[in-house]
């Protein structure tokens, strides 16, 4: 029976901490209602689509089902905060997530090459260099560690770092912001600072990058934003700032969630993880496999243009829509198994880049290290188990493992 307590479990952060009871609760809606009209305490209503073809049916049409004006779940006192902090702007940023067109498809088109697989190419060096680096850090721990917080929240980071052309010496800062940036309700990630602050200390950091590159111009991503024009202006501050956010933002968090999510599912699969050392060959639908399974981005808001009919449902023009991707990747019409992990899985029509205009990206760069660092690492370590108990971030929009205690020994 479907009831408020469905409700609020859809917004409560701690359901997404845990994993079983987040399967449990959408595997029931996508059996029994699978278009949910949603009304939990404290939230603005919306409508919560839990099946993969549902999904892929609001995500091809972006003129019915827009961005703007509701991208994410914020309760209604989260809401005013933002309001208040943006001088009445209902986002704190505006980027790719926060678009429709047709300013998305100018936007996207400023970094579109960077992340195709033609520039890919040139970087794997780099990013082959950069999973050395953490591999090395691993090994030289010892034969233990957290491979969350010691090892998976760097590289990707790192990653990130080398194509903005930021230095290492500001990687502190920027893990501590983002960390902050999607901690959620999470008390332990947020450190003190939630969304509206590290939003903040995020543009702060970016007005220095953005002010050196227009004075000193580099071959970086962080200079193409910085330099850019849109409809033959100048890019706004507005944008430039939350362009950086979005992409040092989700650029790092989703591919870290992934490869440590990834490493615990080849822990609970020993036979997958010898597989993957003997034939290296499958990484690459590993690394979709991993996406699928993780799921770190947990939602995305839509807001429909017009009425629209689906699954015997009206959902009203102006009504607020939750895409649930994690549902999605565990829909049993869509996946054959679908929690089983699979390393060659094919057809993989996952739903965890998102889909159609609105699809990541950056998807084709966060495959490319998911998959340089597997190879390292799967190269070089024999034998890995876990040394306690993992954890999940308890965020209802984008996380996923935040402790990895792992015991592991050299090939």
């Amino acid at each position: 029976m479907l009831d408020i307590a469905t409700d609020n479990a859809i917004a409560d952060h701690r359901t997404y901490g845990n994993v079983g009871l987040q399967h449990r609760l959408f595997g029931e809606l996508r059996r029994g209602d699978p278009v949910h009209w949603t009304q939990p305490e404290g939230y603005r209503p919306f409508w919560t689509i839990t099946r993969h073809a549902d999904i892929i049916e609001i995500e091809r049409q972006a003129d019915r089902f827009i961005n703007a004006p509701r991208t994410k779940l914020l309760s209604i006192e989260f809401e005013s905060k933002v309001r208040e902090a943006m001088s009445g702007k209902p986002m704190l940023v505006r980027a790719l997530p926060q678009m429709d067109n047709p300013d998305h498809g100018k936007y996207q088109k400023l970094t579109h090459a960077w992340f195709q697989p033609r520039h890919i190419r040139t970087l794997s060096e780099r990013m082959a260099a950069l999973a050395k680096e953490s591999v090395d850090r691993l090994v030289a721990m010892g034969n233990q560690c957290d491979f969350y917080n010691d090892i998976a929240i760097y590289y990707p980071l790192r990653v990130l770092m080398t194509i903005l052309g930021l230095p290492r010496s500001d990687e502190e800062r920027l893990l501590k912001i983002t960390q902050a940036y999607f901690g959620g309700g999470d008390p332990e990630m947020q450190k003190g600072s939630d969304l509206i602050d590290a939003t903040i200390a995020y543009v702060d950091y970016f007005k220095d990058v953005a002010r050196e590159r227009r004075k000193n111009p580099q071959d970086d991503v962080a200079t193409v934003i910085a330099t850019s024009e849109i409809d033959g202006r100048p890019i706004e501050d507005f944008e430039a700032y939350s362009y950086y956010v979005a992409l040092a933002s989700a650029g790092h968090d989703t591919t870290s969630a992934t490869i440590a999510g990834g490493l615990l599912a080849l822990i609970e699969n020993p036979e997958t993880m010898a597989r993957l050392q003997r034939e290296p060959e499958l990484l690459s639908d590993a690394a979709e496999e991993m996406v699928r399974w993780v799921s770190p981005v947990k939602h995305f808001f839509r807001t429909a243009t017009a009425d629209y009919d689906i699954r015997g449902k009206t959902i009203r023009a102006g009504d607020s829509i939750l895409l649930s991707y994690p549902s999605g990747n565990r829909d049993e019409d869509a996946f054959d198994r679908p929690f089983q992990f699979i390393p060659d899985r094919s057809p993989n029509r996952h739903l965890g880049y998102g889909f159609g205009i609105h699809a990541c990206i950056g998807r084709h760069f966060a495959k490319a290290e998911i998959v340089a660092f597997f190879r390292e690492f799967l190269g070089r370590i024999e034998r890995v188990e876990l040394a306690g108990v993992p954890a999940w971030t308890e965020t209802s929009f984008l996380g996923g493992v935040k402790r990895l205690p792992i015991r592991y020994s050299e090939r």
